[in-house]
């Protein structure tokens, strides 16, 4: 079974935050999200648009969302960017558990500031808990967590050498095969690419100078990977 082969496609609610003057001034907002795929099921799901993460004067926005796959089911999550607008203050928590026979494919980008406006995240806070579980055990555990002066934290050569946008694509199961198309793809990246396979899991991960450069990467490399097939809101 192929993960480009979906039989449905839901467009998730933007979880955006912040988007009136009194939360943007006070901050605090809670956004829950639970989907789950039945035995057999295959779904993706996408969003209409880039999700907008607002200044915040006060507490964390906080996003709690809950991925589940049953027994031989497939799942992909394919919603766009997440943009973050200076003194922005997002707190996001992400657990996926899938059948130990189930199949996902995970994409979350993350851009620092509307790039194109020549805006960037210049204070803020960002953390990001990604827990995955397969047939009850935890396969993959990832946190990242920045604070205070984050343009100027990304521009460490070590966190993201100057580039203002990010991105990661999980693929459960997956191995050195899964990432093979990927290859004729080196040449034509704007940005930063790497990839790795262990213990039956593929990652990619991207970085990039702007939100522009960054979504050119992910889309080539989404297409590759489902050999063509994108849901039709990453294109109007």
């Amino acid at each position: 079974m192929s993960l480009a082969e979906d039989r449905a496609q839901v467009f998730a609610a933007n979880r955006a935050v912040g988007r009136i003057a009194l939360v943007a001034e006070y901050g605090g907002d809670r956004f829950d999200l639970d989907i789950a795929a039945g035995d057999a099921a295959r779904l993706a799901v996408s969003s209409a648009a880039a999700e907008k993460v607002y200044r915040s004067l006060g507490p964390d926005a906080q996003i709690r969302i809950k991925l589940c796959a049953g027994a031989a089911a497939s799942l992909a999550w394919l919603l766009q960017e997440t943009i973050l607008f200076d003194g922005a203050r997002l707190d996001r928590t992400i657990d996926i558990d899938l059948a130990s026979d189930a199949r996902l494919m995970f994409a979350e980008a993350v851009v620092f500031g509307r790039t194109g406006m020549g805006e960037a995240v210049k204070h803020g806070f960002f953390a990001d808990r990604w827990r995955v579980r397969r047939g009850g055990a935890l396969v993959f555990a990832e946190t990242v967590r920045l604070d205070g002066a984050i343009a100027a934290k990304l521009g460490e050569p070590a966190v993201a050498k100057g580039g203002a946008a990010i991105a990661t694509v999980l693929i459960v199961p997956g191995n050195a095969e899964t990432l093979a198309p990927l290859r004729a793809l080196e040449s034509k990246f704007r940005g930063e690419v790497g990839t790795s396979a262990w213990n039956g899991i593929a990652v990619a991960r991207l970085c990039a100078a702007d939100g522009a450069a960054l979504r050119y990467d992910l889309t080539g490399l989404l297409a590759s990977l489902r050999g063509g097939r994108l849901p039709h809101c990453w294109f109007h």
